[in-house]
Order: C-alpha cells, then sequence, then structure tokens
C-alpha cells in the first residue's frame, strides 16, 4: 500500500543505466537489505564520506605531496617489464619544462596504458605525488585524461563509501541516473521550520548532498546534510510517537498489588535495595495501577540491579492474578535469569518456567498448555515467547531483557499475547540522552544510577601488548589464589588482514601454559557447545574463559575478578564497559587489564584514559557518543536498533529537539494524519520504512 508517487525509488537499482549483473552483485553486496536487492532509494541514500579536490594544477616541480593534483605532462618513455621480472610494474616516464616524474602501474593491463599514454602526447594526470629514492611518483593515477577529457573534470569529486569490486566512478554513475527518477515528492517540512534554518528542499538537498562542491559540503553542518537528517530524524519521531499513541490508546488495566509477595522476596534479599531501585519501583507500580498501559524503559548500569526490580514488578502483576512474562535475547541469559530468580520466587510461593527455542516439542508441548492454563506465574525465555502457538491465561506485565537487541515490532508481539498488557523494556548499556530520546522516545523512563553495595571498585590498567608475559604471570599469580579469569580477543580465527588476536589462537597459547582449565566461547559456535562452556566456566571446572565479545551482556559469574582484554584499542568504549562489567560482581577485589597495541590514535587514547578515569556507565556513554557518534552506538549495525542513513546524533541533536516537537504539535493537531500535511508526512514514513508505524496507520 505503498503511496504510488514513491514507486520509483522501490524500484530495482540494477534498472539504472550502466549496472550490469555483476556491478549489481557488488551493490547488493554494499548497499542491499539481507537477501534484498539494492534499490533507487538504497543508492539516493549512500551519501558522500569524502571529497577529491582536482582544483590545484601545478608544475611537476611545483606539486606538493600531501594532496591530490592535476598535471599537464608529456609521455617521454615506456618502461614495460620484461621476462623474470614480467611481474614488476609498468613505469611511464612523464615530463614538463620544470621536471619529470614516473607513473607506476602494478599489475595493470599494459594495452590500456599504452593507449591511454601513448609515447609523445600531452596528457593530464590525477594523483598524488610521492617521492621514491628521491624520484617523484604517481602510483597509479586515478585519472588520465586528454584534452576532451579534461574540459568534463569536475574540480572536485565525491568519494563514497564502496565495496570490492565495485568502483566510485559505477557509484557515481548510479547515483546520477536516481537523481534522475527523483519524483517529485510533497514537502513534508513545515515551511516555518524550514525558513528558521534556512533548509533546502528534499530534491535539491539529495543532489547538492551528492555533489558536493566543497569539503564543506560533506559535512553534518552543511545546510544539505541538515534538511536531509531532519526528514530522517522526522520520521524516526513520527513513527515513534504514533506506536506509543496506539498503547496508550488501548485501555490498560489497574494491576494494584497488594505488597504480599514483594514483601516476601524484599525480605529473602541479601541486601537492601538502593534508593533508585526504589525510586524505579514507585514509578513502575504507578504505572501499573494505572488505566493507562505502561511502556517504560528501566536503564540500569552494569550491576545495578534491574533483575530484582523487574522480578518485584512481575510479583505486584501476580498479586492481582495476571502472569508476567521475562524475555531475554539469549537463551544463555534466559537460562541465568531463571537460575537467579528461581529461588527467591520459590521463597515468595511463585511458579516459574523456562520456555527457550531449544525445548523439546513434547516438553514445549507441555509448557504452552501449563501456561495456557495460569498453571504459571512468571514465564522466562527467549524469542520462543513470541511464537504465535503460545497463549497465556491472562498475560499482565511483559518484560523485555536488553532492549536494543530486539525490535519494536518484537516488543509489540509480547505485549500483544494478552489484554492490555503493560511493558517494562530494560538495558543494561546506559544510554546518553539524546539516543534514549531518539531510540526509546515512545516510553517513559526510569533510571538505575547506584550499584548494590559490597560492590568493589575494578582496578583498571593499560599496558602494550609488549608486556604480555607480565600479564601470563599475573594471571597464574591470579589462579593460584582462587580467581577466575576472562581473556577478550578481538577475532575467533586468525586473519591475515588484520594484525589481531584471535581467541582460538589464544586458547591454543594459554592451554599449554595452564592446562585444561582454560575454556573458549565463541559467536561461531552452537550454542549448545557455547552453553557447556560457559557452563563448565560457571562452575569451576574451567578457570580461564577465552572469549570474544559474546559475553559482553549479561553473563554473571561472581567468582570471576580479572578481566584481560587483548587489543583493548579496537573497542569502542561503551563495549569495553560491558566487558569490564563481566568482574567486580562479587565482594572480592577484581581488576580489568586493557592490552593496547601503540602507537594509539587521539581517539583510541581517550577511549582508555576515560575508562581508567570512571565506572559511571552513563558519563562513559556520552564520551562514546562524542568519540565515535551515534552509528556505532550500542551495536546498531548487529542489533535491531534503527541505525541512521542520514542523520549523525552527534552533530544533529538540535534537529532531534525540533523534530520532536514538531511531531507533538502535529499529532495534537491531527492525530490522525488525515489533514493536508498529513498525506505528507505519511510519505515520508513509507519513504524512510518506518514499518510499525505504517501497519498501525493502514490499520487505522
Amino acid at each position: 500500500m505503498r503511496p504510488s508517487i514513491l514507486d520509483p525509488l522501490f524500484g530495482r537499482a540494477a534498472a539504472l543505466p550502466g549496472i550490469g549483473p555483476k556491478t549489481a552483485k557488488h551493490f547488493d553486496r554494499l548497499l542491499a537489505r539481507p537477501g534484498k536487492e539494492t534499490r533507487l532509494v538504497d543508492v539516493l541514500f549512500h551519501l558522500p564520506i569524502n571529497l577529491v579536490d582536482r582544483s590545484l594544477r601545478p608544475t611537476i616541480a611545483e606539486a606538493p605531496t600531501d594532496r591530490v593534483v592535476v598535471l599537464k605532462v608529456r609521455v617521454t618513455e615506456h618502461r614495460k617489464p620484461q621476462g623474470r621480472y614480467a611481474k614488476a610494474p609498468f613505469k611511464v616516464h612523464v615530463e614538463d619544462d620544470t621536471g619529470d616524474a614516473e607513473l607506476v602501474f602494478f599489475l595493470s593491463n599494459a594495452d590500456w596504458i599504452e593507449r591511454s599514454l601513448p609515447i609523445g602526447a600531452t596528457r593530464w594526470v590525477s594523483g598524488k605525488i610521492e617521492l621514491y629514492d628521491g624520484r617523484r611518483q604517481i602510483v597509479h593515477p586515478d585519472r588520465v585524461l586528454d584534452e576532451a577529457g579534461l574540459a568534463k573534470l569536475p574540480p572536485a569529486e565525491a568519494v563514497h563509501g564502496l565495496t570490492e569490486g565495485l568502483q566510485e566512478r559505477f557509484v557515481q554513475r548510479a547515483v546520477a541516473g536516481a537523481l534522475e527518477r527523483l519524483p517529485k515528492l510533497p514537502e513534508w517540512q513545515d515551511a516555518s521550520v524550514l525558513a528558521a534554518n534556512g533548509l533546502p528542499d528534499f530534491a535539491s538537498a539529495l543532489a547538492a548532498a551528492q555533489n558536493p562542491k566543497s569539503p564543506a559540503d560533506i559535512e553534518p553542518a552543511s545546510k544539505a546534510r541538515q534538511r536531509l537528517a531532519l526528514d530522517e530524524l522526522l520520521s524516526q519521531q513520527l513513527a515513534l510517537r504514533l506506536i506509543r499513541s496506539k498503547m496508550r490508546r488501548e485501555p490498560g488495566r489497574e494491576n494494584a498489588g497488594d505488597g504480599r509477595i514483594t514483601r516476601v522476596i524484599e525480605a529473602a534479599l541479601p541486601y537492601a535495595l538502593t534508593g533508585a531501585q526504589q525510586r524505579a519501583l514507585v514509578e513502575i507500580r504507578e504505572d501499573l495501577a494505572s488505566s493507562r498501559r505502561m511502556l517504560r524503559l528501566l536503564q540500569g548500569d552494569v550491576g545495578a540491579g534491574k533483575t530484582i526490580v523487574a522480578l518485584l514488578a512481575m510479583a505486584s502483576v501476580v498479586e492481582c492474578g495476571r502472569q508476567a512474562a521475562l524475555m531475554a535475547p539469549t537463551e544463555i541469559l534466559a537460562r541465568q535469569h531463571y537460575e537467579r530468580l528461581l529461588p527467591l520466587a520459590e521463597a515468595a510461593g511463585l511458579r516459574l518456567c523456562l520456555l527457550t527455542g531449544r525445548a523439546k516439542p513434547s516438553e514445549r508441548a507441555r509448557l504452552y498448555e501449563t501456561i495456557a492454563a495460569g498453571a504459571v506465574d512468571i514465564v522466562i525465555g527467549t524469542h520462543a515467547l513470541v511464537q504465535s502457538e503460545l497463549t497465556f491465561a491472562d498475560l499482565g506485565l511483559a518484560v523485555v531483557d536488553e532492549q536494543h537487541r530486539f525490535g519494536v515490532q518484537q516488543r509489540l508481539a509480547l505485549g500483544s499475547k494478552g489484554e492490555s498488557v503493560d511493558v517494562l523494556v530494560m538495558t543494561a548499556t546506559p544510554i546518553p540522552r539524546s539516543l534514549a530520546l531518539t531510540y526509546f522516545g515512545d516510553m517513559d523512563s526510569s533510571v538505575l544510577d547506584e550499584k548494590p553495595p559490597g560492590r568493589s571498585p575494578i582496578d583498571t590498567r593499560a599496558l602494550p601488548v609488549s608486556r604480555i608475559g607480565d600479564v601470563v604471570e599475573g594471571v597464574r599469580r591470579a589462579l593460584a589464589s582462587g580467581a577466575r579469569v576472562y581473556w577478550v580477543c578481538p577475532l575467533v580465527e586468525e586473519n591475515e588482514d588484520l594484525d589481531l588476536a584471535a581467541a582460538q589462537d589464544r586458547h591454543e597459547d594459554l592451554t599449554r601454559i595452564f592446562g585444561e582449565i582454560v575454556g573458549l566461547v565463541h559467536g561461531r559456535m552452537k550454542a549448545p557447545e557455547r552453553d557447556a562452556a560457559m557452563e563448565a566456566f560457571k562452575r569451576g571446572e574451567t578457570r580461564i574463559l577465552v572469549a570474544t565479545t559474546v559475553i559482553e551482556v549479561g553473563v554473571d559469574v561472581p567468582e570471576a575478578t580479572v578481566m584481560v582484554i587483548e587489543h583493548a584499542e579496537r573497542f569502542g568504549l561503551a563495549q569495553l564497559h560491558q566487558l569490564r562489567g563481566r568482574v567486580g560482581r562479587g565482594s572480592g577485589k577484581s581488576s580489568c587489564l586493557l592490552l593496547y597495541k601503540g602507537p594509539l590514535g587521539e581517539t583510541a587514547k581517550a577511549r582508555l584514559v576515560m575508562l581508567r578515569q570512571t565506572e559511571d556507565g552513563f558519563r562513559i556513554a556520552e564520551e562514546d557518543l562524542r568519540l565515535r557518534g551515534e552509528g556505532e552506538i550500542l551495536g546498531a549495525r548487529q542489533s535491531g536498533l534503527p541505525g541512521f542513513r542520514l542523520a549523525d546524533l552527534s552533530a544533529h541533536a538540535r534537529l532531534l529537539a525540533i523534530a520532536r516537537d514538531d511531531v507533538e504539535l502535529t499529532l495534537r493537531r491531527d492525530p490522525d494524519l488525515s489533514g493536508p500535511r498529513g498525506e505528507a508526512l505519511r510519505v515520508l514514513l513509507y519513504l524512510f520504512e518506518r514499518d510499525e508505524a505504517v501497519k498501525l496507520l493502514r490499520a487505522g
């Protein structure tokens, strides 16, 4: 039901001139969604990441070595590799009135070189001058032109992100073809917003962004980039508000528990709830007791005690005779929640069950029957909870753990498993305020910014990788005192292209030193094998666990007190903080060793300094956003988060506020988007593929 005006943009990019079957596959690898083909909209939204400035046209003698130049030269000699030197580079000697240089081509087509650079001809060549053995040379000039070609050469040329086999000229040709097919779209932005910010219309912004004339044109602050970012942010904020209003429109049920179960659970805890936990519970219980449906985000730093808050919230619902469900992104995490909560639940008389995708058909059928009959109070599970066959007797509260691993649709699916289900989503990844407004703007928010008593600070140190021998000896001493150790590597197996530690190789190295007490876990292992490795570490059968970032979230082994992270300079700040949070979960002294390979860049150095200075996840998250930008925060590329293609939150936070305010005002005036501007906003939602909001609009 997409508006027909958008049909050209969702056509196959393979239909554009100059894109053959082979090139189309390269585009698909670079731009298409998994299992899909590249569309015109994918090409248009693939904006340049850099600019080649070809305005400098000096003589050979005057040419600098730090930027692209265009030289007018005479071709004087070909030095074609011969005989046993056949694999040597083809060199072309050129000169002008001020000096000479060599053009160097490795493994290139000799016929093409001889045709393009005939001896005695005048040519214009573009590239960077280098000095090699005191001689000027250009390795693989990016342009070799005659006078006619020079006349067509733009003074500045866009540079897009590419993939192996795809050249910039193919991308530029595709972009030009897609811009020609761009239909005239209705204006969805408020005229006063555009005027106040001096922003162009959508088509002009897209054309300007794809054809930058100066380095300033590819900066986020350029008017074209701001306009496109505002469009994407407006579509996203509009989608979130529509989803929230849909949730709010559906009447809630009052779930005001009497406290008989929650008091037993709190009394059984070995510690008192923190002030932050108590505040969050007050907010959650007010929502549960309200006639409106709850839709609340519970943010908490590593070890802040979100799971206990979730259990007490679920217990309040059970006190009202209803059921609750907790959905976790992995079987390891679901099983861990189940094992941790079971003793507290049993003491309070709560009936728990665990439901995962690996349950045998007979066991799954029995669980389905038990849950549907109301013989279970709380169901803990994975994606298996949103299977269509599963029904609840009366689901009152749906808790979604590690929300950023799930899409909005999955959250809605669990919330639709009962009548007027309240929804609580949790994340252990502290989120900067601007990101929280973006990804979770459809929710109210509670923050756990205190840690339970008894948690000792983690001694964090940064060491060059050359001192790995000292680290191994430190691990030996820690093992002698009864400790368990995580050892994290950035790769699963050795990679010829990257000089990084590989988990499999490090596992072999440490096994040679420490024997069979070394375990291994990584994302490529089958789930049962991975779970078995984690269980062996939990039970103490293995004492060192070599791992990739698969252990980043949720893994809880209080006996683990040492974390070693190799090539720490390759990880983001928030990820390093999450990994460090796997230790320091008991009362024993814990340490985190960050092994880095120098020399460190400024950003990598800033990350390691920040990590040593603080364990405050919210402060770390803000710094991570500043250093890296929105695109990498929360693992947006690997998770259910809607990664932005045109907006950059670190640069466009002001536009996010404008979009949010505009949406609030618009929906107050036209909640169904049935007015004149509403039609244009519907086009915007389809253009940016805000699927959940589109489905709600279609459903009326």
